[in-house]
Order: structure tokens, then C-alpha cells, then sequence
């Protein structure tokens, strides 16, 4: 008969050794698992705390969390290097640069194997993000910004938002949104074999505005232009000889002039200014108060910034910071130049010009009174034969008085008709179409080439830039320029040109032609950032003000 010893001994033991076999394998399994993610962590050089839980197999993994910003891209040179410490870890891709970082928490992570471990992504300001990567090289995707700023989170991962300096391989993109909390989620790579830019390059919210060069005789007038393309200025054209007109300035810095000058446009506008040399470059920068905003009390700063803005992003910058105002923009969309006060300014011939102006022909009426005349002093003569000598003598005095005073008469009436003319064509060149500034700069550009005021190999956007480079170093000229947009902006807010307005342009014809050349610019502005790459990607700056790194 079996006893109780015995069915406990042959049937309780091992079901009991059954009962802890699943304790040892999870123990085993944790145990191995969690060796494997302290491994894992160590390659990646990533400092956690980990914690195994033997009896119900999961780990956990304690990592910091952290917000990161570049580093200073003139004082670090780890600024231009890829990490020494990245890390392959998913969520971990911020680690590829070195970075400014602040630790700000802690994330627990419980996983089961290790191909579910993720790194916790870094907090970054997606502007800044975006800077840095231009700096170093990377090139914006317009189809990629586009889908952002329609989709917002709802874009789907994997969407290239930065393209390789070749444009072969993505840089940055749109990362799943596991541990967003809510934040846009990206993903970055770099590849040590691209090429990177370095400290001399252009960041962005620079531009460079290029100037003609200082003739080695002062005396000869003759300014070159050197051609050099750098970051944002690749757009701009190629130079050649350019003549000086009077306008010129004649004062510079002391010593060699800068044929560029480098400009940091940011939210108020013109900040600073260094001039470059093709030979050294200067870090002083240039005394630019003219030009500042100054909390919005400088009109003129205002200009600057808005036409510098709106040169560079005509030409393929992609990136600015100065929004332009409003009241410019629509100021600039208008058309409120008549033709006609162009003719008059003989900026252009009234052959360009539809028939704008009543046509006047006084030769018939001239000749007319001519036959009139000599048919009077005919008579006149034959009236005088036959008087005698002494009253003969009193009606020749007399004739010739009264032809005196005809022909001074006739002196007043023309002057009087001339006037009562001249008047009329004013006002019918006042009420005459008025012309896009588009058209008016191209007309004005030629005027001030054929006057020696600005090169003949320029087109607008050169001739605008040199305008710039020259207001930078030419206080009075800017103002002078300034005062102009002033009060053009101010009479068309006040119902168009006037007879007054037209007399002050008269007075000064070049430096409004100047002013046409920077208000065309922004006009261009308007048409070409309509759908752009570059209000994209500042639309989505906007939207996203900070981002998850990842």
C-alpha cells in the first residue's frame, strides 16, 4: 500500500521542481536581458539606471531626459564636428552633434527584450535646429516643408524635411510621434563624408551685400565690381566695369573701403554690419546707427531692412528673419506712379506712353499771323509815302511803337498760353495709367545709366544692391532715400500724386529713381514668395516654436 511519504515524494516534488522552472528561466531570461541592455547602453554611450524584476521578466531603464541647443559656432570647434559619443539607439539620433545640453527630468522605460529599448528624444527649438543644420550645409526640402505646413502632425513619418549637401540622402525628417507627447518628432543623420561648411561660411540671417571696388586712382571715377558668390548671395549676377556718375560718395572708411559688407538682419531689423575684404576681413563692425529700427522710431531702418529682406529671398536665400510691415507690402503691391509724371521727370519719352497729352499745332496760327503782319506794314509803308516829310517821320515812330509793343504782348500772350498749357499737361500726366514699380524700375535703372549713376552692366537687383552697400557707408544719401519712400508712401496714403508731389520729385529726380529701385524690389518680393519655399519653412517656424529631436 503507498503511503502519503510516498505520493509526496514521487508526485509533490516534482510537480513543486515544475512550479520553479518557470521562476528560474524568467530569472535567467532578466538576467540575461538585462546584461544585454547595460551593453547596449554602454556602446552607446548612454548613462541609465537599469532595475530587472526576475519574477515577471522586465526591466527597467531610467534615462535622462535633456534639451539641447548648438554649441557658439565661433568659439567651439565641436560646433563643425559630428559627436565622438553618438548613439544607435532609437530616439537617440541627436546625439550624431555635440550639443549644448540641460538635463531636465528623467524617463522610465519598462520594456521585455532589447530591441525595445528607445533613448528619450531631446527638447530643441526647431528654428535653431533649422539654422544649424543650414550652417553646416544642409539644403531645404520645399516639397517636404509643403506637407508640413498643410499636415502639421498628421504627416506621415519618414518625410524628408533637409536633403544632404548633394541632395541624395535625407538629413533631417519627420519621426514617428511614440514619444512626441504632443511636440512635432524628427530624426537626423549625417554622413562624416559629406561635405561640411566651416566658421568663414555665411550662417543664416546673414547676407552679404557686395559694393563696387575703390578705383587705385581715386581721381579716375572708374569702380569695379568683383563677382563672388557665398551662401546667400549665389543669386546674385555676375560683375563687370561700372562708370561713376557724381553721385558716387567720395567717403568711405578710413584707408581701403570694404567691397562687401556682411549684415545680421534679425527680428528688428539691421543689427550689425562687418565689412569683408577680398584680401582680410575685419570683425569690427561698422557704425550702422542710421539705419537701426530703434524701437520703430527710424522710418529709414525700417526701409532697409524690408529692401535687404527682400533682395536676398528674391534670390534664393531660404531662410530671413525681418517681416516686412504690412503697409510696405501693400505700399510696394500698389501701382501709383502715373506714366505721364514720367514724361514730364523725362525719365522716359512720350513715345512710351499711350496719348496721354492733347497735341498742340500753332504753325498755321504762327504763320497766319505772320502774313497778317507783313500785310499790316505794307500798308503801313504805303500809307506813309504819301504823308508829308515831317508827319512821314511821326508815323514811322509810331509804327515802330506799336510793333514794340505787339511783339511784347505777344511775348506775354505765349507765356500766358504756355503756362495755361504746361498746366494741362500736368494735370493730364497726373490722371495719366499709372505704371507697375516693376516697370517703372526698369525704365528708371536706364535713366540713371545713361546719367553715369549706376553701372550699364547692372540689372535691377545689382543696382539695388550696390544701393544698399552704399547707403551702409553714405548717411546723407540714405537719408535723402529715405525721406523720398517717405513721402511717396505718405501721398499715396493720401490719395495718389498731386501737383505739390510732382514738384518735389522734380527736384530731385535721382534720388527718387533710387527709391524706385528698392520699392520694385519689394513688390518683386511679394509676387515671389507667394507659395515659396521660404514662407513655407518660416510658416512652419512659426507654428512649431520647439520640436522633438529623436
Amino acid at each position: 500500500m503507498v503511503s502519503a511519504p510516498d505520493i509526496i515524494t514521487y508526485i509533490g516534488v516534482p510537480l513543486a521542481v515544475l512550479g520553479v522552472l518557470p521562476i528560474i528561466y524568467n530569472t535567467i531570461l532578466t538576467l540575461t536581458t538585462l546584461r544585454k541592455v547595460r551593453r547596449v547602453l554602454r556602446q552607446n554611450h548612454v548613462t541609465a539606471i537599469t532595475r530587472g524584476d526576475v519574477i515577471n521578466h522586465v526591466i527597467e531603464v531610467e534615462q535622462p531626459r535633456h534639451t539641447i541647443a548648438p554649441l557658439d559656432r565661433h568659439a567651439s570647434k565641436e560646433y563643425w564636428m559630428l559627436s565622438e559619443c553618438s548613439s544607435n539607439i532609437l530616439g537617440g539620433s541627436w546625439t550624431t552633434f555635440n550639443w549644448k545640453t540641460h538635463t531636465t527630468g528623467f524617463k522610465t522605460q519598462r520594456i521585455d527584450y532589447t530591441e525595445q529599448l528607445r533613448q528619450p528624444q531631446a527638447h530643441i527649438g526647431f528654428e535653431e535646429l533649422i539654422c544649424y543644420l543650414l550652417d553646416l550645409g544642409a539644403i531645404p526640402d520645399a516639397a517636404g516643408f509643403r506637407i508640413l505646413r498643410l499636415n502639421g502632425l498628421w504627416v506621415a513619418a519618414g518625410t524628408p524635411l533637409l536633403l544632404s549637401p548633394d541632395q541624395d540622402e535625407i538629413v533631417l525628417k519627420i519621426a514617428p510621434l511614440d514619444d512626441s507627447d504632443g511636440f512635432l518628432s524628427l530624426s537626423v543623420a549625417w554622413n562624416s563624408k559629406w561635405q561640411m561648411r566651416d566658421v568663414h561660411a555665411l550662417p543664416p540671417y546673414w547676407m552679404t551685400i557686395k559694393g563696387p571696388s575703390l578705383p587705385p586712382k581715386a581721381s579716375s571715377l572708374i569702380l569695379s565690381d568683383q563677382a563672388q558668390t557665398d551662401g546667400l548671395d549665389k543669386g546674385f549676377a555676375d560683375e563687370s566695369k561700372v562708370k561713376s556718375g557724381s553721385t558716387t560718395p567720395n567717403s568711405y572708411l578710413p584707408g581701403h573701403p570694404a567691397t562687401k559688407v556682411r549684415c545680421h538682419v534679425g527680428f528688428e531689423g539691421l543689427k550689425s554690419a562687418i565689412p569683408v575684404d577680398s584680401d582680410y576681413q575685419r570683425l569690427e563692425a561698422l557704425d550702422t546707427t542710421h539705419l537701426e529700427i530703434q524701437s520703430g522710431n527710424n522710418p529709414l531702418g525700417i526701409w532697409f531692412a524690408s529692401v535687404a529682406t527682400a533682395l536676398v529671398s528674391s534670390h534664393q536665400a531660404v531662410l530671413w528673419n525681418f517681416q516686412i510691415p504690412d503697409n510696405i507690402l501693400a505700399f510696394a503691391r500698389k501701382n501709383t506712379i502715373p506714366c505721364g509724371a514720367l514724361v514730364l521727370l523725362e525719365i522716359i519719352t512720350e513715345s512710351s506712353t499711350p496719348d496721354i497729352f492733347t497735341y498742340y499745332d500753332d504753325r498755321e496760327q504762327e504763320r497766319e499771323a505772320q502774313f497778317a503782319k507783313m500785310r499790316d506794314d505794307d500798308r503801313a509803308h504805303r500809307r506813309e509815302q504819301l504823308l508829308p516829310p515831317d508827319q512821314r517821320t511821326q508815323a514811322i515812330r509810331d509804327r515802330q511803337l506799336k510793333s514794340h509793343d505787339d511783339w511784347v504782348q505777344s511775348i506775354k500772350d505765349k507765356n500766358r498760353r504756355d503756362a495755361q498749357r504746361a498746366e494741362t499737361r500736368l494735370l493730364e500726366a497726373l490722371q495719366s495709367p499709372k505704371w507697375e514699380n516693376k516697370l517703372i524700375a526698369d525704365h528708371c535703372l536706364a535713366w540713371l545709366q545713361q546719367g553715369g549713376n549706376a553701372d550699364v552692366e547692372h540689372d535691377v537687383a545689382r543696382a539695388t544692391e550696390v544701393l544698399l552697400w552704399r547707403m551702409i557707408f553714405d548717411q546723407s544719401l540714405a537719408s535723402q532715400i529715405g525721406q523720398q519712400l517717405e513721402a511717396w508712401k505718405a501721398w499715396v496714403e493720401n490719395g495718389g500724386m498731386r501737383k505739390a508731389n510732382y514738384l518735389a520729385l522734380k527736384e530731385d529726380p535721382v534720388n527718387f529713381a533710387y527709391a524706385c529701385l528698392l520699392v520694385a524690389t519689394i513688390q518683386e518680393f511679394v509676387v515671389a514668395a507667394h507659395g515659396s519655399l521660404a514662407v513655407d519653412l518660416q510658416e512652419c517656424l512659426r507654428i512649431w516654436k520647439r520640436v522633438k529631436l529623436g
